[in-house]
């Protein structure tokens, strides 16, 4: 079975003539599906994706990883370009989002920027709590179970609630897991509930040890040092065999990630076209 991952936005480019903005999407090909996974902040998926030759009229799942604006804000854009597609979402997708990083400064609107009655009439919207199978060898998590003692929530993050700030727990942090001969791949949205805590779900819901590749977003920026060195230790253990890490992970992490993986690890930016196997 193959497994065609690109991807379209990031924040950071492979190489010359594409567009780079703080934001993720990732083009997946496999098993007779065309799904993209969240749209990137704005114009950048749908630039890098006529680049690279992508039609995404063919997309059959639009899947967002969670709500914030780096995420949802490009899918607008891409809509324009599809023929009604599904989109996948956690319920929470439209509770209201903030972050707040100085306490002395007012929370800032980081939510999905759009209604929902704009996005019904372009797709067809399907929220779940739980795993959504789209194929046999395709699967959304459904929210990620919180176990490891090290994967700590950033605390910059809120929701609002009946006008009221409470920190956000990201019930609708989400990955997509394929189901691969050589073991599962795992790709992430921002895994703001840890990328171990989402690696060790995907396991426990599949049946499925073997993880043959972790990409996306890792959501180690900004975290304490002590965390990047437990989340590679994790890796080691569980013995991930190729890790591409992207937007959120942040330089400093990557760095680390790569000096640990060697020739196992990638980044992985727009213009990033992986094949498996």
């Amino acid at each position: 079975m193959e497994i065609k991952l690109t991807t379209l936005c990031e924040n950071t480019v492979s190489g010359p003539g594409f567009t780079a903005e703080w934001g993720w999407s990732i083009h997946i090909q496999s098993d007779g599906l065309n799904i993209l996974l969240d749209t990137g902040a704005s114009i950048a998926a749908v630039k890098n994706a006529d680049k690279l030759g992508i039609d995404l009229k063919a997309l059959d799942t639009i899947i967002l990883s969670h709500s914030h604006q780096d995420h949802t804000g490009g899918l607008r854009e891409v809509l324009k370009r599809t023929d009604r597609p599904e989109i996948l979402a956690h319920p929470a997708l439209w509770i209201p989002k903030y972050k707040k990083r100085k306490p002395d400064k007012p929370a800032e609107f980081n939510g999905i920027p759009y209604r929902m009655e704009e996005i019904e009439r372009q797709a067809v919207l399907k929220l779940s709590q739980e795993p959504v199978q789209l194929s046999n060898a395709i699967m959304t998590t459904g929210e990620v179970s919180l176990t490891t003692d090290f994967e700590i929530l950033d605390p910059d993050f809120y929701v609002k609630e009946n006008g009221t700030l409470r920190p956000d727990d990201f019930p609708d942090d989400l990955a997509l897991i394929i189901r691969a001969p050589q073991g599962l791949v795992i790709v992430l949205g921002c895994a703001h509930r840890g990328v171990i805590n989402t690696i060790q779900h995907a396991r426990k819901i599949t049946g499925e040890e073997s993880v043959h590749a972790v990409i996306g977003g890792t959501h180690l920026f900004p975290k304490k040092k002590p965390q990047v060195r437990k989340t590679i230790d994790a890796l080691k253990e569980i013995n991930v065999r190729n890790i591409g890490t992207s937007h959120c992970t942040g330089m400093d992490a990557a760095m680390q990630f790569a000096e640990a993986f060697g020739d196992r690890f990638f980044f992985n930016n727009a213009g990033t076209v992986r094949t498996i196997p």
